[in-house]
């Protein structure tokens, strides 16, 4: 972005934060000519912690496919610009996972890295900060098919993990034009809860689990005109993301015949509505194991009613609502939450989280 681009969007976020943080005319003007300054001798600007706070909670106010943006000012924003050495970005990460998971009672965190300036990027290659391999093997992928392209450049680093289902891959991490490096998650540091059901005895025989937190750390975040290429952030997790997603679609772990097996249902006929009695007792025994073993968990319909809450927020505040409505429905029973029943401006607002390009792919991410 060049600069006069770059003063334009500062201009635009300044005067926008700077209202909402109850900032006077004369701060928001003096402000404004530090950052010109700034701009006219480097090309650039550095963002104040107050200002960076604040971009990224309005980023996740301005996410259009997130659900749960009722809680955007909670939070956490943790300043880890000054970190240019690969392992103590790692380091960083690590602190990152610890604190957000907090034994289960999951933090909202974002750690903002170095922004991105000429040749300076820092890239974390992984698409979400905790993730299961996936493996390709005669009769179909062990593990997660998602995770099988990634897996291999793991391996290709020099990684090698177990070859089961629910192996946890490593951290990978690029900081400019240095050869990309591999950091194995320490021992005990990820939380994963395995899944149960509180009336079907034998569910335990499935073998399930899921990790705690999701941490989404392939996305940049843009603040102002400047691109924070890695930033990694978590809520915490919607039940129907991981048993009506990650577990149930046929490109990934494709659970439901199993489960519907061990429940006796008839699959010879979609009439029997197998699928749909399966996805729903996979779904039980996610947001009743998160429970069980103390960890934060939203159902869909309380996540739908929060949503609400948060639209009737920015209607009070003179703020214009966007959302995308494919993303906003819930994947199970959609039509009985509110937010089934009214559409959205899919205009998308800055400052953002922004999907970019993958490090070890052709393909942009989508």
């Amino acid at each position: 972005m060049i600069a006069t681009e770059i003063l334009k969007e500062a201009e635009q976020f300044i005067a926008v934060c700077y209202t909402e943080l109850g900032k006077t005319e004369e701060e928001t003007r003096n402000r404004l000519k530090e950052i010109e300054q700034q701009i006219e001798k480097y090309g650039s600007y550095e963002h104040t912690l107050e200002e960076l706070r604040h971009g990224a909670r309005m980023a996740w106010r301005n996410s259009n496919r997130c659900i749960g943006r009722l809680f955007w000012q909670s939070l956490e924003v943790m300043d880890a610009r000054d970190l240019q050495d690969a392992d103590q970005i790692a380091e960083q990460i690590f602190n990152h996972i610890k604190y957000a998971t907090n034994e289960g009672r999951v933090r909202p965190t974002i750690t903002v890295f170095a922004p991105e300036q000429k040749e300076r990027q820092v890239r974390i290659w992984n698409h979400q900060l905790v993730r299961y391999a996936g493996y390709e093997a005669e009769g179909g992928i062990i593990g997660d098919p998602a995770s099988v392209e990634f897996t291999r450049v793991c391996t290709a680093l020099g990684w090698q993990g177990a070859g089961t289902a629910f192996d946890v891959l490593p951290l990978v991490i690029q900081v400019n034009a240095q050869p990309p490096g591999w950091y194995e998650l320490p021992e005990g540091l990820v939380k994963e809860v395995p899944l149960s059901h509180p009336d079907i005895e034998r569910f335990d025989e499935l073998e399930l689990r899921w990790y705690a937190v999701p941490f989404i750390s392939d996305m940049k975040l843009e603040v102002g005109g400047i691109s924070y290429t890695a930033a990694p952030f978590n809520g915490w997790y919607m039940g129907t993301e991981i048993g009506a997603r990650n577990l149930a679609d046929t490109n990934r772990y494709n659970k439901l015949p199993e489960v519907a097996k061990l429940m006796g249902l008839d699959m010879s006929t979609n009439t029997s509505l197998w699928k749909d009695r399966a996805l729903t007792e996979l779904n039980v025994a996610v947001i009743y194991s998160f429970k069980k073993h103390g960890v934060s968990i939203v159902d869909h319909h309380t996540a739908a009613e929060q949503f609400m809450r948060f639209a009737q927020q920015e209607q009070n505040n003179d703020r214009p609502l966007t959302g995308r409505w494919s993303w906003l429905i819930p994947p199970m029973s959609p039509s009985t939450t509110p937010v089934w029943h009214r559409g959205f401006d899919n205009t998308e607002l800055k400052p953002a989280y922004l999907y970019q390009k993958t490090p070890y792919s052709s393909n942009d991410n989508k």
